[in-house]
């Protein structure tokens, strides 16, 4: 069952020659939407409609997209998958698919392949109510953690679930791990992230001009210093309303915080969807430690299932021997 819940699909789409990719979560027929974002450098589609200042509570779908801004493409093929199979508001002209996006900035140079609106169609097409694939798949396939102390020195991030229940309560979150920062496990000690010497000066400790790549001065203006963020969506079978939903969004947050560090930082987007689907009775209080819970999980499940690419290894056994070799 998809991230727990009954009636959720999880669709990816994977492009592994250029590292990027998309993920879409279907929610059942009356799922209540919602958002909320801390990060200080977001990329989303449908944020304002979702947020808990708007009377709509729907939302037919959620898609995470690698490409950045250029991958919220992806969202247009996932409306057209969803008004093609009657999914939508059904209006007097039409139907009208509500499809939140958020976006990894995971874009390595200005020719690397960029997603669009085939690829959020096609991971429609390959949605399923099987548990979704954790590490280098989707959203998940390009990203990268842990560079505080700039690109040069991180790691791979990924896409990673996970499922947390209380009784007839559940909540199952899907995020991509994009950070600035390094992934902490349940110890606080680092699992994938910063492979920098010690003595190495890491951000926010120091400004981000102090930094040098390569001997090259690193500006907050550049690639490497804002292609960060955690996206995810969680869902539940819980019956809340549109302030519930966007309290759990918000909450859920703290799930980043805990296995992220520094989370939440001006150069990340961090974003989360949440879905209802309103099936039992619960508390806001109890869905949003759930999910706060399942998105620290589902953050580091995403790096320890990661597959590495050039640069950027994923197996933190190998830490020592980059550190040698940058000595």
């Amino acid at each position: 069952m998809a991230l727990g819940v009954e009636g959720v699909r999880v669709g990816v789409w994977t492009d592994p020659e250029h590292h990027t990719g998309c993920t879409v979560v279907l929610p059942p027929a009356g799922a209540v939407g919602g958002i909320a974002v801390r990060g200080g450098a977001p990329g989303t589609r449908e944020a304002a409609i979702l947020g808990p200042a708007t009377p709509n509570e729907a939302c037919h779908a959620v898609v995470l997209c690698g490409s950045s801004l250029f991958g919220l493409r992806a969202a247009d093929g996932v409306v057209d998958w969803c008004e093609a199979h009657g999914i939508g508001l059904e209006l007097a002209v039409g139907r009208f698919p509500i499809v939140g996006a958020a976006v990894v900035l995971d874009i390595r140079g200005p020719d690397m392949r960029r997603i669009d609106r085939d690829a959020g169609r096609a991971a429609c097409e390959a949605a399923t109510a099987d548990e979704p694939a954790s590490g280098s798949v989707g959203v998940g396939t390009g990203c990268t953690v842990g560079k505080e102390a700039g690109l040069q020195w991180a790691s791979k991030g990924g896409q990673g679930t996970a499922v947390r229940r209380s009784g007839d309560v559940t909540v199952g979150a899907l995020v991509a791990v994009n950070a600035l920062g390094s992934v902490l496990g349940e110890d606080g000690r680092i699992i994938a992230g910063c492979r920098a010497p010690d003595e190495r000066p890491r951000y926010p400790h120091v400004p981000l001009a102090t930094l040098r790549a390569g001997g090259e001065g690193v500006s907050p203006d550049d690639a490497g210093s804002v292609s960060n963020t955690v996206i995810g969506c969680v869902v539940t079978n819980a019956r809340l309303r549109k302030p519930g939903v966007c309290r759990v969004a918000d909450l859920a947050h703290t799930g980043i915080a805990r296995a992220v560090s520094p989370a939440h930082t001006s150069l990340d987007g961090d974003a989360l969807f949440a879905l209802a689907t309103g099936e039992v009775d619960a508390s806001v209080d109890l869905v949003a430690e759930l999910a706060a819970q399942a998105v620290a999980e589902a953050v580091r499940e995403g790096v320890r299932h990661a597959d590495g690419m050039p640069g950027f290894p994923a197996d933190p056994r190998t830490r020592r021997l980059f550190r040698v070799a940058a000595d």
